[in-house]
């Protein structure tokens, strides 16, 4: 019972690190990254998807993004989300193809985006912690089921082995992508 509980923090504290990637991933650094457009919601026929799965994504060019619509009544949705997801390029249409021309970065945008990155960190870590507490609650129920008080303390223990594992992957994460950020 204890291990299924460490199993299922330990799989969710993992999610939560690769949502943590992805929204990485979805930060401009120096050059032009399929990344940084790919999980972009397009409002498409009165549902909400991603751009990946309307179009084919590209980069052709060190700081150009091109992007390709298979339905050319999606260019002007595709417009739109990316204009309102506020990447510094305006998007550049010539029939279904769509480029982005990414400027250079300035001091200042990446100054900004450090900031956002930490504050990114900080709310993957907290949902660490929230899992922590939900399960660190749950094996505490146990001592109504006849478990030990030991081994509830051995369990405890563990759960803040897995949550120390998680947080300090997800402050490597952002150390690296800041020293990328700042680097360039």
């Amino acid at each position: 019972m204890i291990q299924d509980i460490l199993k299922d923090a330990e799989k969710r504290m993992k999610k939560a690190v690769e949502k943590f990637k992805d929204e990485l991933a979805g930060l401009r650094t120096g050059r032009a990254s399929t990344g940084l457009v790919e999980n972009i919601k397009v409002e498409y026929y009165g549902a909400e998807m991603p751009l990946k799965q309307i179009a084919t994504i590209s980069t052709p060019e060190p700081s150009q993004i091109l992007i390709q619509t298979w339905d050319q009544n999606a260019v002007p949705a595709i417009e739109k989300a990316l204009q309102e997801a506020n990447l510094g390029a305006n998007p550049q249409t010539e029939g279904n193809i769509i480029r982005l021309i990414l400027p250079p970065m300035t001091e200042e945008r990446r100054k900004e985006l450090v900031k956002v990155i930490g504050k990114m960190a900080e709310e993957a870590r907290i949902a660490i912690r929230n899992i922590r507490r939900d399960d660190k609650e749950a094996i505490e129920d146990l001592k109504n089921e006849g478990i030990s008080e030991d081994e509830i303390k051995k369990a405890l223990e563990k759960l803040q082995k897995i949550t120390d594992k998680y947080i300090k992957e997800i402050n490597q994460l952002a150390e690296a992508k800041e020293k990328e950020i700042l680097s360039i």
